[in-house]
């Protein structure tokens, strides 16, 4: 499953927008394809989709602190 770096780009830099929905159609469709074939690019993704998944359970009294 693992892409080669020489031929493919990878996507991490878009992994926080793509895990948000705030990608345009044909760049969500792109990282979505490398993810199926970049290991390396789907663990990333794996760990930014759980740290937006914990933003969620703060509150505010947790932010100030």
């Amino acid at each position: 499953m693992t892409a080669d770096r020489a031929e493919v780009p990878h996507v991490r830099q878009l992994l926080g927008a793509y895990v948000l929905d705030a990608l345009a159609a044909g760049e969500c469709v792109r990282v979505s394809r490398h993810l199926q074939h970049c290991d390396g690019c789907a663990g990333a993704y794996v760990e930014v989709a759980e740290a937006s998944a914990m933003l969620g359970l703060l509150n505010e009294e947790d932010l100030l602190e």
